[in-house]
Formats: C-alpha cells, structure tokens, sequence
C-alpha cells in the first residue's frame, strides 16, 4: 500500500492591498508611506518589518508595500482556514493602529485593506498555496497531473471580477483575478513569467524526505467555504496521486489559454484540446475530478496509518490531519458547484462560492445602473468588495449580517491570532517565541531555525514539520528561563 500523506502539512501567503484616504476620501498617501505607518508598532517592538508573530505565522512587508501573511504550519483545511483569517484580522489590528496616527499627523483618515490580487493601475499580488510532499515524488510529474485541476477550479474557486473593455473584450464579468497573470505550468519564475505552480526548491523541512510543492496562480478567496473548496480538491487529488489512482488523461494542449478561455465562460463548456488529440469542457474536467474524489473518500481510511508521521495522533495525542468527515463536506460542495454551473441555477451555492456571491450582488446593482459593467459606482463596489475591514468592507458586512455561509467560528479565528498550531512544528515555535520574548532573550527564528545569543549561543535546525516537540527546543526553553531567574 502507498504512503499517502492524509495528514499533509500546509500553508497559505497572502498579499494584501492596502490605501489610505482623508476624511474627505481623497488619497493622501502613497502604498510605501501608509505601509510604514501599519508596521510602525512591528518596528518599534521588534526592529524590524519582517518577524514571526506569536501565533508562529510570518508577518512581513513584501516588495510593493504589499503586507503579507505567511501562515504557520498547519495539517487540515480548517486549521488553515483558521489561521489565514487570524492573518486578516492581526492586520485589521494594525490599520486601526495606523488610524489613529494618520489622524494625528493631519495626513489621513481611513486605512484600506484589499484581499484580493490586483490594483486599479493592473499590477498583480498573490495568493500563494504550499503543501508537504514526498521528495520521491518528481515535481513536473505532479504538475502534469495538478494542471488540468489548477486550469479549470476557478470555476468553483475564482474570485470573481470586473474585466475592463480591451481591444479583445468587452467590459464584462470574469471568474477569476489571477488567470490572466499567468504564463507557465511549472517554473522557477514567479514575477517574470508567473507559473501555475512555482518550482523553487525551498522545503523548509528535511530535504533528503519532503519537497515543497509551491501553488502560485491560484485566487484570494473571502468566502471561507470557497477557501475550504479549493485547498480540499488540491488536496484530494494530492492523495490519489500518491495512491497510485489512475487520474484520466486531462493533459492540455494549451493551458495558458485555455486558462484565459475558461474565465471568460461562467457555463463551464469551453471545449479545450488534449495532446491526446481528444477535447474535453472545463466542466467535465471538474466533474470527473469530483466523481474520482468521491470514490477516493470510499477507501481513503484505509491509507490512514500507512505512515506514523503522516497521520494519526501527536506526540500529547491529539487527532490530526483533515478528516474524511471534513473531506465529504468539501466533496459535497465541489458537486453542488459543478451542478449549479451544469444548470446555471445557482441557488443552492449562492452563499457559498465567491464568484456566485459577487455577481448576485453586481447583477443587483447593474439593474439599476443601465446594465453597464464599467460603471464607475459598480467599480467601487467590486473593490469595496475585497476589503477586509470589519464592520466596512462589504462583504465583512454580509457575512455579519449572516448572509453567506461559514465554515470555522468567529472563536477559532481568535484563538489562532495569538497560539500557534498545537499539531505541527509551529507548536514549537510558538513556544520558542513566548520564551524568548518574554525573557527579553535575543534570538533569530525562521521556518526551521531557533537560536539565541545570550547568554550563550546556541542554535538548532528542526527539520521534521510535524513534530510539536523536542529535547533540542527545551533545552533552548531552560537556557532561557535560568537566564532570566539569574537576573
């Protein structure tokens, strides 16, 4: 029997726009100026703009004056879940923050947070996908094999957007921000040519066991079950990858436009060429993948203790891993997506996926706006839509007001601000971190490094994602704590 990882380690970076206005709503400031107001309190504490937050997650500033979330580690679609909201929310902190000192300095009023993946002058930013795998698993096999899959989810996973009249469009709604930022498969690049799947070795992990397999071109999703969806389906057909599942023969002949094709068309029935000289809709696809993964789930608890390490309970006994309970619900979704696009009735979806939520709210107001899709107010919906401040960004608001659906709770989300994962490697760090903070230690941390400077030097790698305990990070723990009792 193959060694499936049903417990798979994960993460999710997400890049966020961010503006800021006066009270009049004229923009006063530029992207890098308001940045550096939402970093001030990060800078004053820590020294610098790039750190690990308590909770075990990255925080940092990346190229662009784009804050950006890297999770910790986590093992189940809603852990994750859980922590890439915690991310929204410890930014939110900030900008209410940076409100406070705008209005100070007389230079602004109200800072905006954007989760979505493009800016009003076209620039792109991500949301970028990492998941555990075997290193005896060849990465350009799996990206053959994850294409047809990465080509055509955005019809359940898209984000939804106001395509702009072109010289080769009309003005018109699209499924997806990030399909027409793509130009490769598999590659190294990742602003050059953006690929689907970005093949940078970096495993933070043992490199000798485990590879890092690195989605780039997927969109940042708000609906949490349309998250659920599309981290779920990757990792369902991870699985039967490793299984050895004969996945039918969807390979492309051209998925770079193709993946441009199926954005534009909300049926699903783009009719795509296979280099085995058959054709296939993006639609079929999707139902295919579904059916497989169903009959997948039929058997998938077998494959359960196959490896110590990849399933099962922690060190202290706790359940790990997404289980096939969890999964039948993303499985159960996928097919209510795929029935709706067959039918075009998407009644039973409309609370659920992001793109279908977002046209139901743009086709309300374009029947009061002449129908026109360039309409400057329902183009301030649509960036209105990604913002992520509560109690004002508009879909904040149709969640609070209860009108889509949830997959985590309001609770969870807190908790995972502040505490790391207690089923992965970040338990440690988290630890680490508290430790080290709270003794005023002088330290260096990164995804698989701990190390102090006082009062001795000492550094550890933990190379194994899983383990949420070891002698190398007491021994680290003690150093510190009769540090601090001998002052």
């Amino acid at each position: 029997m193959s060694n499936v990882f049903t417990r798979r380690i994960m993460g999710v970076e997400t890049e966020y726009g961010i503006t800021a206005t006066a009270a009049n709503g004229n923009h006063t400031l530029g992207a890098a100026e308001v940045a550096r107001y939402l970093f001030e309190p990060i800078v004053e504490e820590y020294g610098s703009s790039n750190i690990f937050s308590a909770n075990g997650s990255r925080l940092y500033l990346d190229m662009g004056a784009h804050p950006e979330i890297a999770t910790a580690e986590c093992d189940s679609i809603t852990q994750l879940l859980n922590y890439e909201r915690a991310g929204d929310r410890i930014l939110d902190d900030l900008a209410q923050q940076a409100e406070k000192k705008l209005e100070r300095d007389g230079v602004g009023k109200h800072v905006y947070l954007f989760k979505n993946n493009l800016d009003s002058h076209g620039n792109s930013y991500g949301c970028h996908e990492n998941y555990l795998i075997s290193r005896s698993m060849v990465l350009r096999a799996i990206g053959r094999a994850l294409e047809p899959l990465m080509v055509t989810r955005q019809l359940v996973c898209g984000a939804g957007l106001i395509e702009r009249k072109t010289p080769e469009h009309p003005a018109q709604f699209v499924l997806s921000q990030r399909a027409d930022q793509v130009w490769e498969g598999v590659s190294s690049a990742t602003t050059r040519a953006r690929p689907m799947i970005n093949s940078r070795d970096e495993a933070h992990a043992d490199s000798t066991v485990y590879r890092r397999l690195h989605v780039i071109g997927g969109d940042t999703n708000l609906a949490e079950p349309t998250f659920a969806l599309k981290v779920g389906s990757a990792l369902l057909v991870l699985e039967m990858i490793e299984a050895g599942i004969e996945l039918p023969d969807f390979e492309l002949e051209d998925p770079i436009a193709q993946i441009r094709q199926i954005s534009r068309d909300l049926s699903g029935k783009t009719e795509m060429r296979l280099k085995n000289g058959g054709t296939v809709t993006a639609l079929e696809i999707q139902q295919a993948l579904c059916q497989q993964a169903t009959d997948w789930l039929e058997v998938r608890d077998n494959y359960r203790e196959s490896g110590q390490r990849a399933s099962g309970q922690t060190e202290s006994g706790q359940d790990t891993g997404t289980s096939t309970t969890e999964m039948y619900r993303v499985v159960d979704l996928w097919r209510r997506a795929l029935e709706a696009i067959e039918t075009q009735d998407f009644s039973r979806v409309n609370r659920e996926l992001d793109w279908v939520i977002k046209k139901e709210l743009f086709d309300h107001y374009r029947s009061r706006l002449g129908d026109d899709w360039e309409h400057p107010k329902l183009l301030q919906v649509d960036l209105a839509m990604h913002d992520i401040r509560r109690g004002r960004g508009i879909f904040q608001v149709l969640q609070d007001k209860g009108r889509v659906e949830r997959w985590t709770t309001d609770e969870s989300i807190a908790q995972a601000m502040s505490t790391a994962p207690t089923t992965t490697r970040a338990h440690q760090r988290g630890q680490f971190l508290a430790h080290a903070r709270n003794t005023r230690t002088p330290f260096a941390v990164d995804w698989s490094r701990m190390k102090i400077t006082e009062p001795k030097k000492m550094e550890y790698t933990f190379n194994d994602p899983f383990a949420t305990e070891s002698p190398e990070l007491e021994e680290l723990l003690s150093i510190m704590k009769q540090s601090n009792n001998a002052e």
